[in-house]
């Protein structure tokens, strides 16, 4: 018997489900769907319209979708999601797929390894950044479908970009209608292999200054001068611009010299200088500069000396700079204090170092009191000499500053600090301070050995200014020496013509030959248009020709033509300027975007040995050469110097060690000098 047929059913159970079957409830109506698609969290339901349709909103563009719905659904939301253009860029890495639910967007393993390769380039990481563990936990929690690589295929992917860059610069070189100047230095690196830098510099097709390093390699030695124009004359032929230089800016050091005859001497022989080189060799205004500068302050070597010490002894410990800021505020100044300690080899650094310290020298006196073990507080003369010494040290370091930016300004500028310079020094040889007037005679004697016919390349830049031209030089000339006057602006003239004439000479063979190449026209050709072109081109060239033989030269022309205004044309971009004239004087302004971009210090290549001490340190002093290369030249294509960066790191460096070439174990772009025949190098910041 089954058991369960012997249980009776509930009374009224037949009753109540034929109830709750035949009433009209909730029940008896389609169930409405929750809305389960991940899509619903970027658009909001507006309801059903007046058409009886429902319609959605899109929450970041105010798009309207007919969506929702049993009759609808939500596929048109979907398809708007990705291309909305309103979208959070958090949102844009993700699809939605069949299903309505989202998912990560396929990534391109291919542009994930570009832009890390990237990364490591602009931001000097090293190679085993990729196998970080936190990095690669970053990468897996953005897309769990990323595959990592090693270290060695960021070495490789760094390769190709510094291949790709390193062509695509290579046909920009080319393609540019000027020459191309070249500064270079050598550096000790922490791992004392030493590297030589070379820089060029250009105006190109946007006419645009720009400089770009070419070589970042290593120089075995021994580094002389015939190992130095070796290297150089390598890395020319490498680039294919053997035929485009026209200058070379060097520091003082004489291996630099004899590296210069050489490059000059192979150069010439394939008749690839202008004028047989005359112009090829510049010397580093900067270093010459730092030479001068020297030489006054080992007249105030005493009260130098006891500044200094002053500084060190404060800044020596935590207490005594305590105590030193009490006595700052005893005496009622209230900046705080600011002391700065120089580093005897940049002079500028002494300069900072003094503007820094004058202003507390009644809290060193205050100080003297406090502290029985100082015992190198100066007397007020000495406070006084060191007043004089820094107005009289304010023009140099502007000029300084000027001249030893990496991003430089054209080379027309240089020749007025030069003329300021030499006033300067003439001013002060009979200062009523016997201190000061003694620097100035032996700093205008140093001045005297480098500058004493003012390099032709700095006159020639300013002539090429239309607001200068040959009326400054001879107002600056005759300020100098009336009686020398019209000698040097003589050799500047017949300089500047014979440079000129090189240009016109080159101009004319090229298109002598370019017209050589030419074709006959086609006779039988139906364009009437192609003939008139023809005939006009024709007749423009006949007139040229007559013009270059009856009238005067494009020189001439330029330099009897009035010169600007300078009040009205203060902030002249003189590149601009040849640009817009090039139509006129088409071999002039060529000549005029070489010479405005021939840099006058070595600044720019030595700042390169800035990045490369944090490229090659001693946590990474294992890299080799060609991987330092392919990080410092493509780092420099991208991004350039980064001025600021560079300065802030400067700033904070201390130290440089002077390599055997008399260039600079440079960490921070600081300048290191060696005097032809001075033994002490001198560097500066």
């Amino acid at each position: 018997m089954d058991m369960g047929s012997s249980i009776p059913p509930k009374q009224g159970a037949e009753t109540e489900s034929a109830t709750v079957q035949n009433s009209p409830t909730v029940s008896n109506l389609p169930k409405k769907r929750s809305a389960t698609s991940e899509v619903w969290n970027y658009f909001v339901s507006l309801g059903v319209g007046e058409d009886g349709k429902p319609r959605a909103k899109c929450k970041a563009c105010d798009e309207v979708y007919v969506a929702g719905g049993s009759t609808h659904g939500t596929s048109s939301l979907s398809r708007h999601f990705p291309k909305c253009p309103k979208r959070n860029n958090n949102v844009g890495n993700m699809l939605i797929d069949h299903a309505g639910k989202l998912r990560s967007r396929k990534i391109s393993q291919k542009v994930l390894r570009s832009l890390t390769a990237m990364a490591i380039i602009k931001h000097d990481l090293p190679f085993s950044f990729v196998e970080y563990e936190g990095v690669r936990e970053i990468f897996k929690y953005c897309n769990p479908d990323v595959k990592f690589i090693t270290r060695n295929t960021a070495v490789a992917d760094v390769w190709k970009v510094y291949v790709s860059r390193k062509e695509c610069l290579k046909q920009e070189l080319d393609k540019i209608p000027s020459r191309i100047c070249l500064t270079s230095d050598v550096w000790t690196a922490c791992t004392t292999e030493g590297y030589i830098c070379l820089t060029a510099h250009y105006v190109d097709s946007n006419f645009t200054l720009c400089n770009k390093i070419l070589a970042f390699c290593d120089m075995p030695p021994p580094h002389s001068g015939y190992e130095l124009s070796k290297k150089v004359m390598d890395i020319l032929r490498e680039w294919g611009i053997e035929r485009k230089k026209i200058s070379i800016t060097l520091d003082n050091a004489s291996s630099n010299n004899s590296m210069v005859e050489m490059l000059k001497e192979q150069l010439c022989i394939q008749n690839h200088l202008l004028c047989n080189g005359e112009f090829f060799h510049v010397r580093c205004s900067a270093h010459i500069l730092n030479l001068i500068v020297q030489e006054g302050l080992k007249v105030a070597h005493d009260a130098l000396y006891k500044i200094r010490e002053s500084v060190k002894y404060v800044k020596g410990s935590e207490g005594r700079m305590r105590k030193f800021e009490a006595c700052v505020k005893n005496v009622g100044i209230e900046n705080g204090v600011f002391l700065r300690l120089d580093v005897q080899t940049r002079w500028n650094s002494t300069f900072i170092m003094l503007e820094s310290t004058l202003k507390y020298r009644r809290a060193f006196s205050s100080f003297q009191m406090e502290d029985q073990h100082y015992k190198y507080c100066p007397s007020s003369s000495e406070w006084e000499r060191g007043k004089k010494m820094c107005e009289f040290l304010r023009p140099f370091y502007d000029i300084t500053n000027l001249i030893s930016g990496s991003t430089y300004p054209t080379s027309n500028i240089y020749f007025t600090q030069v003329w300021n310079i030499e006033c300067l020094l003439i001013d002060n040889a009979n200062n009523e301070d016997e201190i000061i007037k003694d620097m100035a005679v032996r700093m205008k004697e140093k001045f005297d050995k480098y500058w004493s016919e003012y390099s032709v390349v700095l006159a020639l830049g300013a002539i090429l200014d239309p607001r200068l031209k040959f009326p400054l030089l001879e107002c600056c000339f005759n300020r100098v020496d009336p009686t020398t006057c019209q000698l040097k602006l003589d050799v500047v003239r017949k300089k500047l013509f014979e440079l000129f004439n090189a240009y016109a000479k080159n101009s004319s063979s090229s298109s002598s030959s370019s017209q050589c190449q030419i074709e006959p026209p086609n006779i039988s050709s139906n364009s009437e248009t192609g003939k008139g072109l023809s005939s006009f081109t024709a007749l423009m060239d006949i007139d040229s020709q007559i013009v270059s033989q009856l009238g005067k030269s494009q020189l001439e022309q330029y330099l009897e033509e009035a010169k600007l205004e300078f009040k009205f044309n203060k902030d002249l971009d003189v590149l601009k300027y040849w640009k817009d004239h090039s139509g006129r004087f088409p071999d002039l302004s060529l000549m005029a975007f070489d010479i405005l971009s021939i840099p006058i210090t070595t600044v720019a290549s030595e700042s390169a040995f800035s990045i490369g001490s944090r490229v090659l340190n001693k946590y990474r002093s294992c890299l080799l050469p060609e991987k330092v290369q392919a990080l410092i030249c493509t780092r420099n294509w991208l991004i350039g110097f980064n001025v600021e960066e560079h300065n802030a790191e400067a700033n904070a460096s201390s130290s440089s060690t002077p390599n055997e070439v008399g260039s600079s174990s440079i960490a921070e772009s600081n300048i290191t000098i060696d005097d032809d025949d001075d033994e002490d190098a001198v560097q500066i910041l």
